[in-house]
């Protein structure tokens, strides 16, 4: 809960950064969902440009008021007149070079939720979520409590919900200055008393209160009526306009045509959506404000250590370990052990100090408990008291322990798992790829065991030449690897468990696997630092050879490109910095199929984000896939990342033209896509549409990214995970209502939103002792589908549906519901992981789709009502405060916008006031 009555002397450093703002910009609008809603309405600022600029002024304070160690101090002069960027600021606090990946891969999680919430079937039209309806204090409660859960998901280290809550405080904290009448009202600061729970809302129009005259152009600059009491538009026809009373306003609200006509709300520039467009300005800066304060309040209350892993303010993976402790592992937990040590005293208050650390044990038949913490000695402490004992047979729970570590592992983390045994439970297989890709993991395993051995630990039964394929799988979807060693090499061939918290790059290679008598080709540009080359199998021979023709062969030690080591069948060649730029082979002589990887360290990469354009409606934009769906129009953005770290600061910025799709795993071109810039080529978005014939069968494919850096040499990047198109869509949300009921879904209907399997639960949280129902939605898009449902939840909650088989044909979609119950034993502020999966009952080979709910269990709290204010209701935001002195200038610039070649955000300059809170 948010407390409400801590005096300030408990809420540690808490800051309020009061901008006054001067921005440079054209009339825009603000409040549309994303980047993607600019096509609507060019020149306009959206949700996800105030969420990140909010945060990007947060995190320079931060790193204002935190010196880096070893490295001087930030300057605010260097920041002044200057667009705000996070490679920029990451360069400059952790130094050059240092990748922002994370960080922005958090903040479009941030950004994302916000946007979802204009899309989602269980928020879009809720007044309570969008102060909308004159619903200011139930809107405020709503808020209030986001913020709360984002707070208690916080500090129970489950980031990924942390993030979703907050993006969804955010959205109506925003929307408050865009869709009430406080602009309007002439104010010229953010309302006083909306974060503050015991403060409360004074001077709320009533419901007998008339509020607007009646307006019949699209333009309605003054139909409110003179009076200063506080009001919102109502929207659509639920609840229902009382005479009077203004409108939301736009051509989508039904309400609108209703007398009074017309609207008030700021959201664009277009009259067409928005009657007060002129206000937009004023309604952008409050919002600003306003964001800021949200996030300086997460950071009062979660400490600086706590509000940077929310945001992943970091350059460093997190470690995640997966153990075998069956009797026969003890040199694989040694190694384990020695690398865990060797990291944590080697980065120990360094920027690459893993923030994050995750240890699952497993044997059989039992898995986990799992053990996390962001404190390393509680790790190693934890590491150190596991030793192999008992078990020693083959099969085990391996796949079960790995979901769990994925459960609670940050995003675009690496997970190591050590283990001599085949799978017990590969049955998960399926589910555990998908895992992967949602939180964006790559699992690597460390096998001391031989896959075509058939003697050693004892077994239950004969096993298969194959039980490791479910590994190999996973790997695969993960972008991860398989590698089999020995006892007497495991501790040399885990030192790649440092390489890969180092945060390395793999670079794509041509062909991607091994084909006799064929090099192997890679590109090296200048921008790549520490390539490595691992070669495992059985080698009879291999040589590197760089663009100027100069070759190094397998014989161990130093040679003229670099230092070559060779453990068993596990070969290790670190290439010597500088590398010559331009194209390198590899050939490789082995039996079967040796296993090639090229790593290498570098800020210039790239996230990929799936979504569905929404272009009709109040709220055009692109609504977020996990993954794209087969038969359903999807859009690809790519966000690069490291542009400000090219090697010159003066050289002109990469250029990215388009994106290689690859069938994996055999590499075979599935074709090129053209990219277009999704405003100002410093912000790195590029978009483009995936081809129809891609989307047109499920399976999984890779991403390729070629360009060309400031001087015209290519530039070529992979993503790090392949992607796949899945067969089906999928929504499950929070539903009042059971049915259970088939629709068409063709052009006619509205456009589906959500990703393919999407989840959406309660608005607030889960209560012990209580039943929370879930409505489930279906469809298909690309052909009949007679699927299976299947349903779980962790921990064991009682998980019941009414809907556990369906057939559908193209465009056609089915609802039904779930219920969860909650026992009252269940522990407050904790956790519940629901998965849905939809099997095609007759295609084997169609894989089945999964999808991933992470809900909130809190007990009822006297906060749910909010009471009655306690405080002064005079404004709490003023420069006479005792605490306050002056800090810092900022600029937040997302430089940008809808149309290339039209800015939309220039750059802002701002002073900080800092303030103490007396708030939570």
């Amino acid at each position: 809960m948010l407390p409400t009555d801590e005096p300030l002397s408990h809420l540690g450093p808490s800051l309020l950064l009061l901008l006054q703002l001067q921005l440079l910009l054209d009339p825009a609008s603000a409040f549309f969902p994303n980047i993607w809603s600019l096509l609507a309405a060019p020149g306009s600022i959206t949700h996800q440009d105030l969420t990140e600029e909010a945060a990007l002024n947060v995190t320079l304070q931060l790193f204002l008021e935190q010196p880096p160690p070893g490295r001087p101090p930030l300057r605010l002069e260097d920041f002044l007149g200057r667009t705000l960027l996070a490679d920029n600021l990451f360069a400059a606090y952790f130094g050059p070079g240092s990748p922002s990946r994370r960080f922005r891969a958090a903040l479009g999680e941030v950004s994302r939720a916000n946007a979802a919430q204009d899309f989602l079937p269980t928020s879009r039209n809720d007044p309570d979520l969008h102060f909308d309806a004159e619903r200011l204090g139930q809107g405020r409660a709503r808020l209030v409590g986001a913020l709360g859960e984002t707070v208690v998901a916080a500090r129970a280290l489950d980031h990924s919900l942390a993030r979703q809550r907050l993006g969804a405080a955010l959205h109506a904290l925003q929307d408050f200055y865009s869709h009430s009448n406080w602009v309007e009202l002439g104010e010229q600061q953010p309302h006083p008393h909306l974060l503050w729970p015991r403060q409360g809302l004074r001077n709320l129009a009533q419901v007998d209160d008339p509020t607007c005259s009646d307006c019949d152009e699209w333009s309605c600059p003054g139909n409110l009526l003179g009076f200063t009491l506080l009001t919102s538009g109502y929207f659509g026809t639920h609840p229902s306009k009382p005479p009077g009373k203004c409108s939301h306003g736009g051509h989508f609200d039904q309400s609108s045509s209703q007398p009074p006509r017309g609207g008030i709300n700021k959201d664009s520039t277009s009259p067409g959506f928005s009657p007060h467009h002129m206000l937009h300005l004023q309604a952008a800066n409050l919002a600003l404000l306003a964001s800021i304060q949200a996030f300086s309040l997460l950071r009062s209350r979660l400490g600086d250590r706590g509000f940077s892993r929310l945001l992943d303010i970091t350059p460093a993976s997190s470690l995640s370990f997966v153990l075998d402790t069956t009797g026969s592992m003890g040199e694989e937990i040694n190694a384990a052990k020695i690398q865990a040590r060797h990291i944590v005293e080697q980065r120990r208050g360094g920027p690459m100090e893993p923030t994050h650390y995750v240890l699952v044990p497993f044997h059989d038949p039992g898995f986990g408990p799992v053990f996390t913490t962001s404190d390393p000695d509680s790790f190693w402490q934890q590491l150190n008291e596991i030793h192999a004992l008992g078990g020693g047979d083959e099969p085990e729970m391996c796949l079960s322990a790995l979901e769990l570590a994925l459960q609670h592992t940050p995003p675009l983390s690496d997970i190591f798992v050590f283990t001599d045994a085949s799978p017990k439970d590969a049955f998960l297989t399926n589910r555990v790829e998908s895992l992967t890709q949602e939180r964006r993991c790559r699992v690597t395993f460390l096998l001391t065991e031989d896959p075509s051995r058939v003697q050693g630990r004892p077994r239950r039964e004969v096993l298969s030449p194959l039980r490791f394929e479910p590994y190999e799988a996973v790997a695969l979807a993960s972008g991860g690897e398989v590698i089999f060693t020995k006892d007497q090499y495991i501790q040399d061939v885990a030192a790649i468990v440092g390489d890969s918290v180092a945060d390395l790059v793999t670079l794509p290679l041509e062909p991607p696997v091994v084909v006799p008598e064929r090099p192997l080709v890679f590109s090296v540009d200048g921008l790549l630092q520490r390539v490595t080359v691992r070669i495992h199998g059985e080698v009879s021979s291999f040589w590197i050879r760089n663009p100027a023709g100069v070759s190094q062969g397998q014989e161990e030690g130093e040679g003229p490109l670099g230092l070559t080591r060779r453990f068993g069948q596990f070969w290790m060649v670190r290439m010597n910095d500088p590398l010559q730029t331009g194209t390198w082979e590899i050939q490789v002589t082995a039996k079967g199929t040796p296993r090639v990887r090229v790593q290498a360290q570098t800020s210039l990469d790239f996230l990929v984000h799936f979504g569905i354009p929404m272009e009709d409606g109040p709220h055009p934009g692109l609504y977020p896939l996990t993954q794209p769906v087969a038969g359903l129009q999807t859009q690809l953005l790519v966000e690069v990342t490291g542009l400000g770290s090219r090697g010159n600061p003066g050289d002109p910025l990469p250029h990215f033209s388009h994106v290689v799709l690859r069938g994996v795993p055999h590499g075979a071109e599935l074709g090129r896509v053209p990219l277009e810039p999704m405003g100002p080529r410093e912000r790195g978005l590029l978009a483009a549409s995936l081809p129809p014939t891609l989307l047109s069968t499920a399976g999984p494919f890779s991403l390729e990214l070629i360009g060309q850096d400031g001087v015209g040499q290519g530039l070529h990047r992979v993503a790090p995970q392949p992607c796949a198109v899945v067969p089906v869509l999928l929504e499950v949300r929070c539903q009042r209502k059971v049915r259970l009921r088939l629709e068409r879904t063709g052009p006619a209907a509205p456009p589906l939103t959500g990703p393919p399997l999407q989840l959406s639960g309660p608005p607030g949280f889960l209560a012990p002792g209580t039943e929370a129902p879930l409505s489930l939605r279906i469809a298909s898009f690309s052909g009949p589908q007679d699927l299976d449902l299947r349903t779980s939840v962790n921990p064991s909650f009682a998980l019941t549906s009414n809907l556990s088989r369906v057939r559908l044909e193209q465009n056609e979609s089915a609802w039904g519901c779930l219920w969860l119950k909650v026992p009252d034993t269940a522990a407050s502020d904790s956790v519940v992981m629901v998965t849905v999966t939809a099997m095609d009952r007759e295609a084997s080979t169609v894989p089945p789709t999964h999808t991933f709910l992470r809900l909130l269990v809190r007990g009822p709290t006297p906060q749910d009502q909010l009471p009655a204010p306690v405080h002064s209701t005079d404004p709490v935001l003023t420069t006479t405060s005792p605490a306050f002195h002056l800090s810092t200038l900022v600029t937040p610039g997302r430089a940008g916008g809808g149309l290339v070649g039209n800015p939309w955000w220039g750059t802002v300059g701002a002073v900080l006031l800092l303030l103490g809170l007396a708030s939570w």
